[in-house]
């Protein structure tokens, strides 16, 4: 195997074409989600096209349902060598009546949980002197609505969490990065799921001389 690929927020979309092109390089996957049997299916799907997959039971809005998780990943697999967050609260509102504790509970999933998973996985990435964090971010960072600003507001704090990593961690051998999603995600478009899988590989495979923090994906 080339290593261990964990994408906390496993899900139909994004997430599962990442997992598989993944997995087509010969990475392990781990799956993290909130529902069992969302996570059968989406191991069920990896594991039929040949690729080893397991999943894993975590709520991103809880910091120690995240820690247990990673540990349990650690403990049955080994260090992960790459994150990709895919994790959000996507909940419809204008500011002016957006209740505080929404936004507080919706932020927990859009940026600190992003933070607390990046967190499992750095000291390891670290000491190996090499890793991947990778975010799923999206257009509302850089152009946000106001029908859906508790979004664009975590999406914008999403961004910022990357960019900040990336630099704080290049000088280590840990390339952090975020893939902006300027559209809405639909099959068999330019926002398929597998062209978009597409962007968060080159982001892993380039060398380090190259990387971006950033890639907007339009």
């Amino acid at each position: 195997m080339t290593g261990l690929c964990v994408i906390v927020g496993a899900g139909a979309g994004v997430s599962l074409g990442v997992a598989k092109r993944f997995a087509q390089e010969g990475f392990e996957i781990a799956l993290l989600a909130r529902r069992a049997a969302a996570l059968a299916e989406q191991v069920a799907v990896l594991t039929s096209s040949g690729a080893w997959a397991s999943g894993y039971v975590a709520d991103a809005s809880t910091p120690t349902s995240l820690q247990q998780a990673f540990d349990q990943i650690k403990a049955e697999i080994g260090p992960p060598t790459v994150l990709v967050y895919n994790a959000a609260a996507i909940r419809q509102g204008a500011p002016a009546g957006l209740p505080v504790d929404d936004l507080m509970a919706d932020l927990m999933v859009n940026v600190g949980g992003a933070l607390v998973a990046a967190q499992q996985v750095i000291p390891a990435m670290r000491s190996a002197g090499q890793g991947t964090i990778l975010f799923t971010g999206g257009g509302l960072a850089l152009n946000p609505n106001a029908r859906y600003a508790s979004l664009a507001i975590g999406k914008a704090a999403m961004r910022n969490l990357a960019l900040t990593l990336a630099q704080e961690l290049a000088a280590t051998g840990i390339h952090v990065a975020t893939v902006t999603i300027d559209g809405f995600v639909k099959p068999g478009t330019h926002f398929d799921p597998d062209q978009i899988a597409e962007t968060f590989w080159t982001l892993h495979s380039q060398a380090r001389e190259q990387w971006q923090p950033e890639i907007v994906y339009k």
